[in-house]
């Protein structure tokens, strides 16, 4: 997994969250608000699967080459039950 990457969006994000706070305080027209929302959520989403794809590509494919596809399974499944929530 990309640590540097995700740091840097998590960055990106928390200063778009910070944004929005302001905005309300200026009394910015909700529309614009509800952009601003809108696309800190599309960017946590995004570092939510970035993240999924890491373990994907990492902890699934390590628990299938040692030859546990039960927990391979399993952990796709838990995960995609996390990542369904978002």
């Amino acid at each position: 997994m990309d640590s540097e990457n995700l740091h840097r969006r998590l960055k990106k994000i928390i200063g778009q969250i910070n944004a929005i706070d302001r905005m309300i305080d200026e009394d910015i027209p909700c529309e614009q608000i509800l952009m601003q929302v809108n696309a800190s959520k599309s960017a946590l989403h995004k570092v939510g699967y970035i993240i999924v794809e890491g373990h994907l590509e990492h902890c699934v494919k390590e628990a299938i080459n040692d030859g546990d596809a039960d927990e391979a399974l399993s952990d796709i499944s838990t995960i995609l039950e996390y990542y369904s929530r978002l």
